[in-house]
């Protein structure tokens, strides 16, 4: 139901973010971040000051994204699916098959390459456990960085650590 939902969503940004905040503790890409030349926010920055670098045009683009994927997902994909409320299962995000008729080629979210077909109902258990317990690490781990971020020491594994700003 929703609270699964909601759980296996959360988890899964929380994965993001976590990767996402080491890889811009640590590395920049080479390539300029913007079309006028603006090279990328300075790995000295913390994720936050660099988040606050990032121009406002690209904060816009992400949101909107993010919105039309809400959005797909609420909807059902376009009625490909019920909604997560009405008995689909927690986690599925529904297929872009409407797109890829109609429109142009793409990939679903939900198991883009079709692995899960020949999978059996234990190994696909299996997984959805691992991934829940991984998802939950991974809100703790981006929760353990702002803090130690914001209250300096809260954290003793990050305290005083030369790869943590």
């Amino acid at each position: 139901g929703f609270l699964r939902h909601s759980e296996t969503k959360h988890g899964r940004i929380a994965m993001f973010a976590f990767v996402g905040y080491i890889v811009q503790s640590n590395f920049v890409f080479p390539w300029a971040q913007t079309l006028d030349g603006s090279p990328h926010p300075s790995p000295d920055l913390v994720p936050e000051a660099q988040w606050d670098a990032v121009p406002e045009a690209a904060k816009w683009q992400i949101f909107a994204v993010i919105s039309m994927l809400e959005l797909w997902d609420e909807c059902g994909g376009g009625g490909a699916m019920p909604h997560y409320t009405k008995g689909r299962q927690a986690g599925k995000y529904p297929p872009f098959t409407l797109f890829r008729d109609n429109v142009h080629f793409v990939l679903d979210l939900y198991d883009p390459f079709g692995f899960n077909k020949n999978m059996s109902e234990e190994t696909k258990e299996r997984r959805l456990t691992a991934e829940l317990n991984n998802g939950r690490l991974a809100q703790i781990a981006i929760l353990s960085f702002i803090s130690e971020h914001y209250i300096p020491g809260s954290v003793p594994a990050l305290a005083n650590n030369p790869g943590w700003h």
